[in-house]
């Protein structure tokens, strides 16, 4: 199913207020059968694009096929204007950027993938940690600060969110809500919190909340959000955004993003919820960045490159700063968002580096020992 801001995914969603396995499957994919991934890369192999039509030629060097993690909706923009602007096609498969990152595990050297487009970093670290990634033109990796890309320069930042907490007035006040992320785990907020801890995009959170406070303070408090949280366990942040806006939940963890997109769809006059920094430097208040990548086994390296340098280019990040309703930052090229929310520059986020959140996998063995996924 296709979710209305989500990303593509085959995968049936949970109801709302009940434990989410897909969710789950989407963060543990890694540990997944070989048997069951190959069927999905063999799928792939065979399958149709997504959001494009039919796959690329591997023969055809005006061609590149793209594995998208990102919402369909930013993909769409992107890829229309740089085929309008260098006559390349692109063909785009997308689904969750774990599964997509085991995929490209799996086919090898035989991936028909040329470019890997995510949400969030720790994906492409996975598959820079396995050796295949190319690395990316300098130039192109000239765009972004240094410190939103690759350590290794195997791929470059494009844009990024911040997480905040989403609330709803009439139900908390604001001075009400926590202030630091570790305040999850308070009981007075037992039936209050909603979470989507299955998204990716928890994964860097619980990083940073892992990286300033130790292994056995993380568990025990993803332990007491998951007490907190019983019956607003959520499949995903938009899920959380919405009934947060409805009344259904007081207050979740989200990005940004999500709550301007939710604004965007149903007009402001129908929201009823507002968000919220945590306080500056905490481990809750974190950059993610969404990055790209090309594959080493690109058979179209050249084109998969001018890919690349598009999508740092001016005029794409203008399109993800106020062209695309994605409500993403802009972060290369010097484009600043033109969308209504807090600049850029005015973040006070926790000093995490990209390199520090990593792939993600110590996250992700947290959340499953809490019992999360």
């Amino acid at each position: 199913m296709v979710r209305r801001w989500g990303r593509v995914s085959g995968k049936t969603a949970a109801q709302p207020g009940t434990a989410q396995p897909g969710a789950a499957r989407r963060v543990t994919a890694r540990r997944a059968t070989v048997l069951a991934v190959a069927a999905l890369a063999a799928a792939a192999m065979t399958g149709c694009s997504a959001l494009s039509g039919s796959a690329s030629s591997s023969s055809d060097p005006q061609s590149i096929t793209l594995y998208s993690g990102q919402h369909p909706q930013t993909t769409q923009k992107l890829v229309a204007a740089f085929e309008k602007k260098t006559g390349i096609k692109v063909s785009v498969r997308s689904d969750d950027e774990d599964v997509l990152a085991d995929q490209i595990v799996t086919e090898g050297k035989n991936s028909p993938a040329d470019v890997f487009y995510t949400e969030n970093s720790p994906p492409l670290e996975f598959l820079q940690t396995k050796g295949l990634l190319a690395p990316v033109h300098s130039s192109t990796l000239a765009a972004t600060p240094s410190k939103y890309n690759s350590p290794q320069g195997d791929w470059v930042g494009v844009s990024a969110r911040v997480s905040v907490l989403v609330y709803n007035p009439h139900l908390i006040a604001k001075s009400q809500l926590p202030t630091s992320v570790m305040q999850l785990a308070d009981p007075k907020y037992k039936g209050k919190l909603a979470l989507a801890a299955g998204e990716t995009d928890f994964q860097p959170i619980v990083t940073s909340v892992l990286r300033a406070h130790g292994a056995a303070a993380t568990q025990k408090w993803l332990k007491a959000l998951k007490a907190n949280a019983a019956g607003h366990l959520y499949p995903d942040n938009e899920t959380v955004t919405s009934d947060v806006n409805k009344g259904s939940a007081t207050f979740g963890i989200i990005n940004q993003y999500y709550w301007y997109r939710l604004r965007a769809e149903i007009g402001a006059g129908a929201i009823h919820s507002d968000i919220t920094h945590f306080a500056p430097h905490d481990p809750g208040y974190v950059v993610n960045v969404s990055g790209a990548a090309v594959l080493k086994s690109s058979k179209h390296q050249a084109a998969a490159q001018r890919f690349l340098a598009f999508l740092v280019s001016k005029q794409a990040q203008e399109i993800i700063g106020g062209h695309s309703l994605s409500y993403e930052y802009p972060i290369a090229s010097g484009v600043t968002t033109a969308a209504p929310e807090t600049p850029f520059s005015q973040l006070q986020p926790n000093s995490i580096t990209i390199g520090e959140l990593g792939t993600g996998s110590a996250a992700v063995a947290l959340l499953r020992r809490a019992g999360l996924l």
